[in-house]
């Protein structure tokens, strides 16, 4: 039988940052070794929480990374999941009662076709996040100017991520 938590269990997990902030491939060491990893019943009940069953891989992880400082109308929270050969740093943001209004992986590496694709966000204290997208071959590690790519988003009033 899971423990039932309630949603201030599920934020206290996640440390008050003010922006900005820019999440990188390493950044997460910073957060795993500050922050435990989320239990079975906390992922279940607040990020899966539609799903009878959750159906992440055995060795998959969340690491709580922080909460943005200083939004009045909306929680937002930043976890960084790994599995195999994929890692992505995950925005949601709740209502004051916990219930989800978005959700966007806003950086990532992942391993594909013999490709490592990265990409590197930036919040600003705006609010905006600025997510620079690459791709590199795994052999070498050279990374390609040619597969690089800029997408503007940002957190609306109404926490909504567009």
């Amino acid at each position: 039988m899971q423990t039932k938590h309630i949603f201030p269990d599920f934020v206290s997990r996640f440390p008050p940052v003010g922006m900005p902030v820019t999440l990188g491939e390493d950044t997460h060491h910073i957060f795993s070794t500050e922050n435990k990893p989320l239990s079975e019943s906390l992922i279940s009940q607040f990020i899966h929480p539609t799903e009878e069953t959750v159906t992440d891989e055995e060795f998959t992880e969340y690491i709580p990374c922080f909460a943005i400082d200083d939004t009045e109308h909306f929680i937002a929270l930043v976890w960084w999941k790994a599995e195999l050969m994929n890692y992505e740093y995950v925005l949601a943001t709740f209502t004051l009662k916990g219930e989800l209004i978005d959700r966007q992986v806003i950086a990532f590496t992942r391993v594909e076709d013999g490709k490592v694709h990265r990409a590197v966000v930036t919040i600003n204290e705006e609010y905006e996040l600025i997510v620079v997208e690459g791709t590199s071959t795994g052999e070498d590690d050279f990374y390609d100017p040619s597969s690089a790519r800029t997408r503007h988003l940002e957190i609306m009033a109404t926490g909504e991520i567009v």
